[in-house]
C-alpha cells in the first residue's frame, strides 16, 4: 500500500514534468535557471509543505 506522503510526492513530480514539457512545447525565452527551478519547487518544495500542513491537520 502506497503511504500518503508517497502519493503527494508522486502526485507533485509528476503534474512537475506534465508543467515543464508543456512550458518546453511553447517555445518561450526564459531564463536557464527556470527549469531548474521548476523541478526543484514543484518536485521538492511543494510536496514538502503538503505533507507538513496534512501532517499538522492530522494532529489537531
Amino acid at each position: 500500500m502506497v503511504s500518503r506522503e508517497n502519493a503527494v510526492i508522486g502526485t507533485c513530480i509528476t503534474l512537475t514534468v506534465a508543467l515543464a514539457l508543456a512550458v518546453e512545447s511553447l517555445n518561450l525565452a526564459y531564463p536557464e535557471w527556470v527549469p531548474l527551478a521548476l523541478f526543484i519547487g514543484g518536485g521538492v518544495v511543494v510536496p514538502l509543505a503538503v505533507n507538513e500542513a496534512l501532517d499538522r491537520q492530522e494532529a489537531a
